[in-house]
């Protein structure tokens, strides 16, 4: 095996492009065309790929040890760049090659179980398991250096901003925020638990009390959670706490940090301020709290039409407190057949709906699923007040107002992907004057929907002991794409407010002492009012890169049940690890 004495990587393979230029060049064999005479060796880094040249004027040794190299072996070459004879446009490199006088084989690979190459379909269980490898592959390596340059970019823009990094711990205390804690158990303290944090939620607020007035960190957080595409047990987040600031002021430092993001990583200039809807208008139009406004098909209330019908599954729904209301699928009665409204039928019942009422427009009358319920004229007033014409689908769900809103909000994104109707762009969305609480049918008692430091509206306050339901709370996200991307609000800094919380969320004291004790007694001796948000780098990274997947952006991620199939984590310990833990493993 050579060695890389007397040479010195001059630049990388992507970079290549000077005629006349004497070069050094490391990576990794792509490809090789050996045609006797000629050879060439396509040499892939980070930066792209390179030709290098062997030929009649290559050295004996030098054109012999060419012949050998095999694909992902590493090599290092030294090169005059000349012109290629045959050009390739879909490589930067693609006008020049480097015609080799120093060739060193660094390592020799063994025949990859796949293929390094972009545009691959191979298994991604196969992939992961040799992740070293699925990383080779540019659209990875790109995915992560522009996740790295998102990084660096907040990083620059919050130091600008008078920020003040502060790393908080990584075991804490057990406290309720809304996902399980992964828990660490004490060697030391025998039969105690640390747990790793689901965010630095506490700490950023006593950070704001000792008085760092602007705190940001890119905080690793950790849920034990079930996982999905945009979902990983482990994540980072752009969190963020500032100190004398009511919402607008942190929504203004929010905006300035995507405005500084597109334009550093993608040269896309986000308008700002950006759009504004309170959670009430964004369930009421889209049946969501982080909506996809890239397109229409917006909910429509009928209940008013269709109160008193004689199809029970409408004017009971309504009778029981509920409504009916319905999406406009336009032009789309020739792709949602009926075979198609029967699967999309089991889909909502799927997720909680007792069915699917549906109008299709394809001839000069509609087929409508429940005529023979309706009286003359009743057919012609719903599709008149929803705009329905010839071409169009009606979709319709009749249940607990919440139910319909839910389900018709997540039909609409089925819909729009089954038409391919959802179009490119990047767009964002403040969600505000979120519910303080959501009640929780299987326990009867109403909870928090974020935290229970979170401020409520001023004018909601009087509710907090008589109607938990109207109490909003100064509390937002940021939406992109129909993703949340952060979550935040204005935190309690009064003493007696947060205690009247407490007793809303029906915390008795010795709960209280136990789990936020000292939160608690921090707050008697002062603090600033503060606030603040946690923005998902990986999700920004995955919207920002295209990407299907948070998988995509993370180096090595795991899988739907929450395993690292690369490593095998997580795995069994010894006993005399478990022993010293004073845990004992039991069928």
């Amino acid at each position: 095996m050579d060695t890389m004495k007397g040479l010195k990587r001059t630049c990388y393979c992507g970079e290549v492009l000077e005629v006349g230029k004497e070069v050094t060049v490391g990576g990794y064999v792509q490809k090789i065309r050996d045609m006797g005479t000629l050879i060439f060796i396509d040499l892939r880094d980070r930066t792209g790929i390179v030709q290098l040249a062997f030929d009649d004027n290559t050295a004996r040794d030098v054109f012999e040890k060419a012949g050998t190299c095999h694909s992902e072996y590493v090599l290092m070459a030294k090169g005059v760049v000349r012109e290629r004879e045959s050009k390739n446009p879909d490589i930067k490199t693609g006008n020049v090659e480097i015609d080799v006088k120093d060739l060193r084989i660094l390592a020799k690979a063994e025949t990859p179980p796949f293929e390094i190459k972009d545009d691959t379909n191979v298994n991604e269980e196969l992939r992961l398991k040799y992740r070293y490898l699925d990383l080779r592959r540019n659209v990875l390596q790109d995915n992560i250096i522009k996740r790295s340059k998102i990084a660096k970019s907040a990083r620059d823009y919050f130091y600008e901003n008078g920020f003040i990094e502060i790393e908080t711990p990584m075991m804490i205390k057990s406290t309720p925020e809304g996902a399980r804690d992964y828990i660490v158990p004490s060697r030391i303290h025998e039969g105690k638990f640390y747990a790793l944090p689901q965010s630095p939620q506490i700490y950023k607020q006593l950070l704001m009390i000792s008085g760092f007035d602007r705190y940001i960190q890119l905080a690793r957080c950790f849920r034990d959670e079930d996982l999905r595409a945009d979902r990983q047990p482990e994540f980072t987040q752009i969190d963020l706490e500032m100190s004398f600031v009511d919402v607008e002021d942190i929504l203004e430092i929010g905006e300035g940090l995507v405005k500084r993001l597109f334009k550093d990583v993608l040269d896309k200039d986000i308008p700002t301020p950006l759009p504004r809807m309170t959670y009430a208008e964004a369930m009421e139009r889209y049946g969501s709290d982080k909506p996809d406004t890239r397109f229409g098909m917006e909910l429509k209330d009928i209940s008013h039409l269709v109160k008193d019908s004689e199809f029970s599954v409408f004017s009971g729904a309504i009778a029981n407190g509920g409504s009916v209301r319905a999406i406009v699928a336009e032009g789309s009665a020739d792709v949602l057949t009926r075979k198609e409204i029967d699967k999309l039928t089991e889909y909502v019942k799927g997720i909680g709906a007792k069915g699917l009422a549906y109008v299709r427009w394809v001839e000069d009358e509609p087929t409508c699923s429940f005529s023979k319920f309706l009286k003359e004229g009743e057919l012609g007033a719903i599709l008149a007040e929803l705009g329905a014409k010839k071409g169009d689908t009606v979709l319709i769900v009749a249940d607990k107002t919440s139910t319909v809103l839910s389900t018709l909000g997540s039909l609409r994104l089925t819909v729009a992907k089954k038409l391919d109707i959802i179009p490119e762009g990047f767009n964002f969305l403040w969600i505000t004057e979120f519910p303080f609480f959501e009640y929780n049918e299987e326990t009867n008692h109403w909870d928090a929907m974020h935290h229970p430091f979170t401020m409520p509206m001023d004018e909601c306050i009087e509710y907090l002991d008589t109607d938990p339901g109207k109490v909003r709370a100064k509390a937002y996200d940021l939406v992109l794409n129909g993703t949340e991307l952060s979550s935040g609000s204005i935190r309690i800094t009064d003493a007696a407010l947060q205690q009247r919380m407490f007793e809303a969320l029906g915390l008795k004291e010795e709960e209280i002492r136990a789990k936020f004790g000292f939160l608690v007694d921090a707050y008697k001796y002062g603090a600033a009012p503060h606030g603040g948000m946690g923005i998902g780098l990986d999700r920004i990274s995955m919207i920002m890169c295209g990407a299907e997947s948070l998988r995509d952006v993370v180096a090595f991620p795991k899988v739907q049940n929450a395993s690292e199939l690369m490593s095998n984590a997580p795995d069994v310990v010894d006993e005399a690890q478990l022993k010293e833990l004073h845990i004992k493993v039991t069928e």
